[in-house]
């Protein structure tokens, strides 16, 4: 076997097509530019073969690229077939209406569940949860949020991140500040929220209070702060690193996305993005648009950020799943909540 190429973490974050590495794939991933591969629907037929697949990735570079996933449960679970059901974030949510103390526990073994499935198949990383206030207003976040309480936010999310951290997975907070009062779809739209930044302090109380090793800005405007989506802003990447005190990785949602498109094509999106402070830089089901920055894109490689990215990677051993009780009970609330 090739010895893996010993190279940084670059702060792009791109996919692939397929089950499998083509040629183009692995030229791409060896990028310097590159540091990380996400994974989506079409990548996934079976554990077996997301294992080879991201023992394939790991293998091309040493620290190995951190592989991504969205797997929040719900409508957003990409890994489905052989994976345990995960049920949306809003029914532990309505669990907690009940019984706060039930839907906590139930929170912290359906994160185990989500990690630890994952890690078994060689993923690094869900870019979950969202933490998002449910004011009714977003379809597209829907119930993939919490609650409309932060505190229920908070208190869930908290849980769900105990039981991800146990299982050596990375937690990612979406969409910072909240995505949960602007109605357009950012992947169709460009959404505005027109608060003031005291109206938006309840929905940034998550950011402020849990322990998140990532956060994802909206591909949202907020006028009265900025007139720059909050990805592409100084003025928000200046809110969170330094008045909340954040001092983890900033990962920019897809620059793919038409939430993206008021920063211009996509090297002066990558360049805004980056310039506003993100660390790492999503291109996803654009091979076009990737090909275009790697060829394109002349950034000052920084250190910081790139050592920022290296954290991603697990450091703990597998996280047990066979007669382990977290795991049969994660399971079982799973299953509960989606009868």
């Amino acid at each position: 076997m090739t010895a893996p190429l010993e190279l940084p973490h670059g702060p792009l974050m791109i996919d692939i097509a397929g089950l499998e590495l083509t040629e183009r794939d692995r030229k791409c991933l060896i990028h310097p530019l590159v540091g990380g591969l996400i994974l989506f629907a079409r990548n996934y037929r079976s554990k077996e073969q997301l294992s080879r697949l991201t023992a394939e990735v790991h293998a091309l570079r040493s620290p190995p690229l951190p592989i991504a996933i969205d797997q929040e449960g719900g409508r957003v679970q990409r890994c489905r077939d052989g994976f345990t059901s995960i049920p949306p974030m809003r029914s532990l949510g309505a669990l907690w209406e009940q019984s706060p103390s039930e839907a906590l526990g139930a929170a912290r073994d359906i994160g185990y569940v989500l990690a630890a499935e994952l890690r078994a198949c060689g993923v690094d990383l869900s870019c979950t949860p969202v933490l998002d206030l449910d004011w009714g207003h977003s379809s597209v976040i829907g119930d993939r949020a919490f609650h409309r309480d932060p505190e229920a936010v908070v208190q869930l999310a908290g849980a769900l991140i105990e039981g991800l951290h146990h299982a050596g997975v990375a937690a990612c907070g979406k969409h910072f500040p909240g995505h949960g009062w602007a109605e357009a779809d950012s992947h169709v739209a460009i959404p505005v929220d027109d608060r003031s930044l005291a109206e938006i302090s309840v929905d940034m109380q998550p950011y402020r209070r849990l322990k998140l090793d990532v956060v994802m800005p909206a591909h949202v405007i907020y006028p009265q702060v900025d007139s720059r989506p909050a990805g592409f802003s100084p003025v928000w990447n200046n809110i969170l690193r330094k008045e909340i005190g954040f001092g983890g990785v900033i990962f920019s949602d897809d620059l793919s996305m038409q939430g993206a498109s008021i920063a211009g094509d996509v090297v002066e999106r990558v360049t805004a993005a980056w310039d506003a402070g993100c660390d790492m830089l999503l291109v996803c089901n654009a091979p076009g648009s990737v090909d275009d920055v790697l060829e394109r894109w002349q950034p000052v490689f920084d250190p910081v950020r790139s050592a920022r990215i290296a954290r991603l990677l697990p450091n703990a051993a597998l996280p047990a799943m066979q007669g382990n009780p977290q795991y049969i009970a994660g399971v079982k609330m799973a299953e509960v909540l989606l009868s």
